[in-house]
């Protein structure tokens, strides 16, 4: 099956629409300008009882996810279908997991992610096809304004997060708003990555530096090692 590059992923959330888990619909605010604005890049104020409403909606499936049965995995994909605009075939992700609505976070196939892994997804996320996170990996797409004033008038925004496919991140990578990674590239554990990331790299530190490209010479190393194994294997 064709892999689907960063521009595709990026036309799978499309918005977070009012669920049908709760009986209160009669309630439910229609007002979603602060979440249009949200989801644009715009400056917008959290405490809105629309975004209040769809955040709980969405913890309650979370809390589901994280109190299962630790053999409850049929249950937990059928949960993370529902919280995730997609969630690729032979993904898995280790409870427990955070995120803030869920409905802008779309997933390719073969994903994992260890545990704690958090992502607030304030604007959408995308990640590709066989990413694979270590643990307490966290996606933060919100910011903050740097003047106090501004701050304080409880105004925030937030920028999209985009990964590629085949795209490893050691324990504790935090990935700030805005940045972009591209396909076959590997973050060191304790990473935290301020800037985008070219595809074929290695990058390590705080903030993120690439240290050195990913070439046929170091594929050619692991795949020896691969085939090393399979030959054991096969005795």
């Amino acid at each position: 099956m064709r892999r689907r590059t960063l521009a595709a992923q990026r036309n799978d959330v499309e918005s977070c629409p009012m669920d049908d888990t709760t009986n209160d619909t009669a309630n439910t605010t229609s007002d979603t300008r602060e979440y249009e604005r949200m989801r644009s890049g715009a400056l917008y104020i959290a405490d809105d009882a629309y975004l209040h409403e769809l955040g709980a909606r969405r913890r309650r499936l979370q809390q589901a996810i994280n109190t299962s049965a630790w053999d409850a995995f049929d249950e937990r994909e059928r949960l993370f279908r529902e919280l995730f605009a997609t969630y690729g075939a032979g993904s898995h992700i280790e409870p427990p997991f955070r995120c803030d609505y869920g409905c802008n976070i779309t997933i390719g196939r073969d994903f994992y992610a260890n545990t704690d892994c958090i992502i607030l997804d304030v604007a959408p996320v995308t990640i590709g096809d066989s990413v694979f996170f270590g643990p307490r990996v966290g996606l933060y797409t919100p910011y903050h304004p740097i003047d106090a004033r501004t701050r304080n008038a409880q105004l925030e925004g937030g920028l999209p997060i985009r990964i590629g496919n085949d795209v490893w991140f050691g324990a504790n990578v935090t990935v700030c708003p805005g940045v972009t990674i591209g396909d076959d590239v590997v973050i060191g554990a304790g990473a935290v990555v301020t800037k985008d990331i070219p595809a074929h790299s290695v990058a390590v530190g705080n903030p993120a530096r690439v240290i050195r490209a990913i070439d046929d010479a170091e594929r050619d190393r692991w795949r020896a090692k691969a085939a090393e194994y399979r030959a054991w294997k096969s005795m």
